[in-house]
């Protein structure tokens, strides 16, 4: 079976779909998907929703479809920020007690990642993925 391709984004989509199965096989431990646990990760402190939307990488509607189990788990909250159209999101104590189950087990997911695809390759393509993003981000078009 040919699996070469030209497409970028098909290569980055088609790595990810297996990386992720990866981490929700070990999250699942702690009833977490990876894109859970990532949300988790980045609501510890307060934040409006199109600011957790960006560190998401994330438009604010998929972003709040993926809230909302979260909410009614109890592993986060949502209230009215500063300005009463904004939202703010943030980690519960229930939240917090299932990310810090979760965290070894991301580690787990993590260590066979690079056990998989070598420390030196991993890294090197975390800093050309923030690139990417960066140079992205840069003309508008993320």
């Amino acid at each position: 079976m040919d699996t070469s391709s030209p497409c970028t984004c098909f290569q980055l989509r088609r790595a990810s779909r297996r990386a992720s199965q990866v981490y929700d096989h070990h999250l699942a431990a702690a009833d977490l998907s990876l894109n859970a646990y990532s949300i988790l990760r980045r609501a510890r402190e307060p934040r409006p929703l199109g600011t957790l939307a960006d560190a998401l990488g994330m438009d604010r509607t998929t972003l709040s479809r993926n809230l909302k189990p979260l909410i009614a788990a109890g592993l986060l909250s949502s209230r009215p920020g500063e300005d009463p159209r904004q939202r703010q999101v943030q980690i519960t104590a229930t939240g917090k007690r299932r990310l810090q189950k979760a965290q070894p087990l991301w580690q787990q997911a993590q260590d066979e990642i690079e056990a998989i695809f070598g420390s030196s390759h991993v890294a090197a393509l975390n800093q050309q993925l923030e690139a990417l993003s960066v140079a992205l981000e840069a003309e508008g078009r993320a």
